[in-house]
């Protein structure tokens, strides 16, 4: 009842610079947090950074200050700006929402199908 689309991903020179941006659509009546997630091969999912309905942050150490997460409420899109990207920020990033649909009660944890970065000379 709720997708989220990402896109953006590619492939960049260490030091080069990426945005992803991740829509939200469906039956839904409001979105709370938003957020991004990677996995590397052989590794867990992680949380790179996450943002509230009215716009605090929160950040992984190893992505403070080279990446960026903002939204857009009116579109139900969240972004990540990722700048001086590393060879090691190589993963799938994965949007993630918690929202409350038409049908209903409680609020429930949404994830899109994860766009590839990769980060190589």
């Amino acid at each position: 009842q709720v997708q989220l689309v990402e896109s953006g991903g590619g492939l960049v020179q260490p030091g080069g610079s990426l945005r992803l941006p991740c829509a939200a659509s469906g039956s839904i009546i409001s979105i709370n947090n938003m957020g991004w997630y990677r996995q590397a091969p052989g590794k867990q999912r992680e949380l790179v950074a996450r943002i509230t309905r009215d716009g605090r942050t929160n950040y992984a150490d190893s992505v403070k200050g080279r990446f960026t997460i903002s939204r857009d409420n009116a579109k139900n899109t969240v972004y990540l700006q990722m700048n001086s990207l590393k060879p090691e920020d190589t993963a799938v990033y994965y949007c993630n929402a918690r929202a409350l649909i038409v049908v209903g009660v409680y609020e429930s944890n949404y994830w899109g199908q994860g766009t590839q970065v990769t980060v190589s000379s």
